[in-house]
């Protein structure tokens, strides 16, 4: 999956997401919205990740889905 439709798909697939990064809150998850770059800067945010790590850890997980 990639992230254009992953964006299509934002709804069904927001609780997979939601168990993965539980220290997100429901107003982070609603700027995300299925934006990379969003979810990306509230993982960095929320647990102290360099960029580097946020995205490869956000690419790996929606890589298997």
């Amino acid at each position: 999956m990639n992230w254009d439709v992953l964006e299509g798909k934002w709804e069904q697939l927001k609780g997979k997401f939601r168990s993965k990064w539980a220290k997100l809150t429901d107003d982070d998850w609603g700027q995300v919205a299925g934006k990379k770059d969003q979810l990306v800067g509230k993982i960095q945010e929320r647990y102290g990740y360099k960029k580097d790590q946020a995205e490869k850890e956000a690419d790996e997980f929606i890589k298997g889905l």
